[in-house]
């Protein structure tokens, strides 16, 4: 079973507070959302491999360690991902970027997918996917889906707030993947709306309403 990783980090839950709260305006919402981004991808790369290499200091010679073994692939969730991309690339610039696009089918209220443009080594990269919310979880699953039909194989999921009910459709759906969230909420309403949540990430990112 995947991990289950709450970044609970305190300058995390500092900037998550802003992000809520009703009141913080469109340029600050963004910038927030940036720079949690860039705290969870520090947290989402623990793990990642190290190799050894030689490099001469002013003073002497010595081995030090470099990021070793697949690279990293950013894979936004349009339009809402979009947001938290930037700041991932101020900590991560090697990182190529994807894109997926989903919309519901107002009659199954299942995601359909209307767009993807993955790097052409999308499969040796460790991707991950990237939404502010995760609600029911069917956005997710389905990006998650597309990409394993893709022939990617090393996913993790990254999201800002999440709903149990989210939470445990991915992890019943797609058990390989790590799933990191910075908060884990109460509920679902009775709209799809996380609660407490944040309302709209897409809205609120982009001044739409």
């Amino acid at each position: 079973m995947g991990k289950l990783v709450i970044c609970d980090h305190p300058l995390i839950q500092h900037k998550l507070t802003f992000i809520r709260d009703k009141n913080t305006i469109t340029k600050d919402f963004r910038e927030l959302v940036g720079e949690v981004a860039t705290l969870m991808a520090y947290e989402i790369t623990r793990e990642a491999p190290l190799e050894h290499t030689t490099i001469e200091t002013p003073v002497a010679e010595m081995e030090s360690a470099v990021l070793s073994g697949r690279m990293i692939g950013l894979v936004p969730i349009l339009r809402a991902g979009l947001g938290m991309v930037d700041g991932i690339l101020q900590l991560i610039p090697s990182a190529k970027v994807g894109h997926i696009g989903l919309y519901r089918n107002e009659e199954t209220l299942q995601p359909v997918e209307y767009y993807i443009n993955l790097p052409t080594d999308a499969q040796e990269r460790m991707l991950i996917v990237i939404d502010p919310m995760l609600a029911t979880g069917g956005s997710a699953n389905a990006a998650l889906s597309a990409l394993k039909k893709r022939g990617c194989t090393h996913l993790k999921l990254m999201v800002l707030i999440a709903a149990p009910e989210g939470v445990e459709a991915v992890r019943s759906a797609h058990p390989d993947v790590d799933l990191y969230v910075a908060a884990l909420d109460e509920r679902l309403n009775e709209h799809g709306y996380i609660v407490p949540g944040l309302g709209d990430a897409g809205d609120r990112l982009f001044g739409t309403k």
